[in-house]
């Protein structure tokens, strides 16, 4: 298995983003290999609240019809947000977000050891990241 994470789906969508080549790229290598490609309800909003500010309705439209459908979707439940938010409130600095903190669960409660991400705070906090 494999974690898409925010940063990778908007790089797949944002044609202008910095990563956007090597996003696309390991996209359609992800969608065409054997690992099952996973996300988190927390990344879905935190992505289209992203998508919509900064590239509009159709991004957010696209990420939905044509990518969601290729992810499976893991749920934050209430348990999962405790733990999450009392991690992120322990920090007592800026780095990782809430939504970083409730992946990290998610990747530990699934064995995941790997992030689509270009988000450097992964590897700050033990996993390994694509590209």
């Amino acid at each position: 298995m494999i974690l898409i994470d925010t940063s990778a789906f908007y790089a797949i969508l944002d044609g202008d983003d910095a990563y956007h080549a090597r996003a696309v790229e390991r996209w359609e290598k992800e969608l065409t290999g054997e690992r099952l490609l996973v996300t988190t309800n927390y990344i879905v909003l935190e992505s289209m609240t992203l998508l919509q500010a900064r590239l509009g309705m159709g991004a957010v439209r696209a990420f939905h019809d044509s990518i969601l459908p290729q992810v499976r979707l893991e749920w934050i439940d209430e348990n999962a947000h405790s733990r999450s938010a009392g991690a992120f409130l322990s920090t007592e600095r800026r780095g990782p977000s809430l939504v970083d903190f409730s992946t990290f669960d998610a990747m530990r409660r699934m064995g995941i050891r790997s992030a689509f991400t270009f988000d450097r705070h992964f590897r700050q906090y033990g996993f390994d990241t694509l590209p």
